[in-house]
């Protein structure tokens, strides 16, 4: 039951790094991204292919900066764009771009599996409570909280920061304020593909890498948004938690009905409190 916690809490982690991101691109743009799963697909990528010739640690830096990169140039050339449109559109043009990317990474790195070693450093078990727990999933909780918690204390104590908070709550009087809010949006959006990216880098010793795991995750990341309420971080942060348990015990527990408790999950919570853990924002 220990590891089935553990396991839970880390996948949990992984959810809410990238749920992050959604909810930051959300916030400010009310987009709702679908092609969030294919930049944390191209993280994934990107960090392999630096990893296997430099070492894990360039593969982290590397996969973040040029996945920030990616979100400034979709927020310069389609978000601020789909900004204020009908869901519908922004749906349309966004799951676009998923199968742009998608095929683009079929091209450059083929259909077939890529595996990642964890660092030497972060390879092998310790013993909890007897129980024996690969050093690299604690690992993935421990980064995953340091980004969950620095991006916390930079929107509530950064300058910058508090611009994004109130340009997020309403972008129109937060300008006539003096907030740059056409140098915020591309910030925040490369900011949310950022986090995406280290996900998808991060994740790779522990998931395997193949161009439909932005598809897989997506679909999760969502049921946690959802869940935790659109626009939410606070709610992001329960919703994924709670849905890494229910992976966790589910598929030892439930396992001819793992794939569908995730969404169970969200119809109930839909059901009874449709805005959310949190409440939806906006």
């Amino acid at each position: 039951m220990l590891i089935n916690a553990l396991n839970g809490l880390v996948y949990g982690s992984l959810l809410f790094v990238l749920s992050a991101g959604l909810v930051l691109v959300y916030g400010l743009r009310r987009v709702v991204n679908f092609a969030h799963g294919a930049l944390y697909m191209l993280g994934a990528y990107i960090g392999w292919s630096v990893a296997t010739l430099y070492g894990f640690a360039a593969g982290v830096v590397a996969a973040g900066v040029a996945l920030a990169a990616v979100g400034v140039v979709l927020d310069l050339v389609l978000f601020r764009r789909l900004a204020g449109r009908q869901p519908l559109i922004t749906v349309i043009v966004t799951f676009g771009v998923l199968l742009i990317l998608e095929d683009v990474v079929r091209s450059v790195w083929g259909t077939g599996n890529r595996a990642l070693d964890p660092p030497a450093a972060l390879d092998g078990v310790v013993e909890i409570f007897g129980a024996p727990f690969p050093v690299y999933r604690l690992f993935i909780v421990a980064a995953s909280a340091a980004m969950a918690g620095g991006l916390a204390a930079w929107l509530r104590w950064g300058r910058t920061g508090l611009f994004v908070r109130a340009a997020s709550h309403d972008a129109s009087v937060a300008a006539m304020c003096g907030v740059r809010t056409a140098a915020i949006g591309p910030m925040v959006v490369g900011l949310g593909a950022a986090f995406a990216g280290l996900s998808g880098i991060v994740a790779a010793p522990f998931l395997s890498i193949h161009p439909s795991m932005g598809s897989e995750i997506l679909v999760l990341s969502f049921v946690v948004s959802v869940i935790g309420g659109l626009g939410s971080f606070a709610g992001a942060f329960v919703a994924a938690m709670l849905l890494g348990q229910v992976q966790s015990f589910g598929t030892v527990l439930l396992p001819e009905l793992a794939a569908l408790l995730p969404f169970l999950l969200m119809a109930g919570v839909l059901i009874f409190r449709p805005q959310g853990i949190a409440g939806t924002k906006g």
